[in-house]
């Protein structure tokens, strides 16, 4: 591409596509980034290379189908960090709810809740009589130990992201609504890039996925609950 002329490169938004972005970019290439949902609607038949790139020219004639900001690196960094703590929250809560069901087996009820949850199982450890198997007890005290690791990674993350906010005026201005603090402020700094495409909060709204789920035909119109549709 660096001995090619500046021309208009289509890429799909998957995978790297924004550190390639990136790169083209600083060759002077003009880069579009298009959602891949969007553009396998496109695809003739079976898929190859040639498909693809057929497909991308059709998408990219569409007005319809807005192209995808490019991200830069600092907003990258925000959301492998989110993408990182949502993975040790999901150890941590698959951890909680084994040990729940393992006790469980045992005659031992473990509450509802993460708090209530762990220090009911640690209850549970130091208490010799309670039908728990001693073969079991040095696992479940190991697991604890994962739980509790985990948990400080996701504290971790959390510094990390309060450090990485402090000169972004965008996630200062909006951890002063009330409502947003940090988790709020620095994801969506990372998913949205540039606010003001979308063209009022509605459209915003929309891209988020706080939409209902539609059901209608002809003039009745049916509305259900929110959709789980857009970035979770």
């Amino acid at each position: 591409m660096s001995n090619r002329p500046a021309s208009l490169v289509v890429m799909e938004a998957c995978g790297s596509a924004h550190y390639w972005a990136r790169a083209l970019q600083a060759q002077g290439h003009e880069v579009r980034l298009l959602p891949a949902q969007h553009v396998r609607a496109y695809v003739r038949r079976n898929k190859t290379d040639a498909a693809d790139a057929a497909a991308l020219i059709e998408a990219s004639r569409s007005e319809d189908i807005k192209s995808v900001p490019i991200k830069s690196v600092e907003q990258q960094v925000l959301q492998q960090l989110h993408r990182l703590r949502t993975q040790w929250q999901g150890g941590r809560t698959a951890r909680i709810n084994a040990l729940r069901g393992m006790l469980r087996e045992f005659g031992i009820d473990i509450p509802k809740g993460a708090e209530r949850g762990i220090a009911a199982i640690r209850e549970a450890l130091e208490i010799a009589d309670n039908g728990l198997a001693d073969a079991l007890r040095p696992f479940i005290a190991q697991v604890l130990k994962e739980i509790e690791d985990l948990e400080q990674q996701v504290k971790n993350t959390d510094r990390a992201l309060k450090i990485l906010s402090r000169e972004d005026t965008v996630v200062q201005r909006m951890q002063q609504t009330p409502g947003v603090g940090l988790i709020v402020s620095t994801g969506m700094r990372a998913a949205v890039v540039d606010i003001h495409r979308f063209a009022s909060g509605r459209n915003f709204a929309s891209w988020l996925g706080i939409t209902p789920n539609e059901h209608s035909s002809g003039e009745r119109r049916r509305l259900g609950k929110i959709s789980k549709q857009g970035d979770v």
